[in-house]
């Protein structure tokens, strides 16, 4: 009896681990012209300005037509974990999904809410001549724009 007590035990403690819902960080999908943007609202669909955000320990997703907008939702939020926030932008170029924190910024683009960086994997597909900014100088720029 005290053996079939363990077994059962057992089963339960790997039966209600396995359930256990572990966060992704990893790319979610994204409903093109039906997501919306946190911040401001707007339809996401510019598929070479998006950028996405993922609480890491909870796995929520954010949407964000532009960057601007995810830059200043932060502030507005008073968003304690956004250090440590997983940010994916689409590449301008590719529109492949990338880390947003080690993109390249160029600074002189039609955005879908004017702030004008668009992110890049290389610094090759940026324009010559074109000012390249890293994600914690766009971050700058956006707050001084925001005030």
């Amino acid at each position: 009896m005290k053996y079939f007590k363990f077994l059962v035990i057992v089963f339960l403690v790997f039966t209600f681990s396995a359930c256990e819902k572990k966060s992704s960080t990893a790319v979610q999908e994204v409903h093109w012209d039906r997501d919306m943007c946190a911040r401001c609202v707007m339809v996401v669909s510019d598929r070479h300005n998006t950028t996405q955000v993922i609480n890491p320990d909870t796995g929520q997703k954010y949407m964000f037509d532009d960057i601007g907008c995810m830059v200043l939702w932060f502030e507005d939020e008073n968003v304690k974990w956004k250090d440590k926030a997983v940010i994916w932008i689409t590449d301008a170029t590719t529109g492949k999904w990338i880390d947003a924190r080690k993109a390249f910024y160029d600074t002189e683009n039609v955005t879908p809410m004017a702030y004008g960086f668009c992110a890049h994997e290389s610094k090759d597909t940026i324009k010559k001549g074109q000012e390249i900014v890293d994600f914690n100088e766009v971050v700058k720029r956006v707050i001084k724009i925001g005030e």
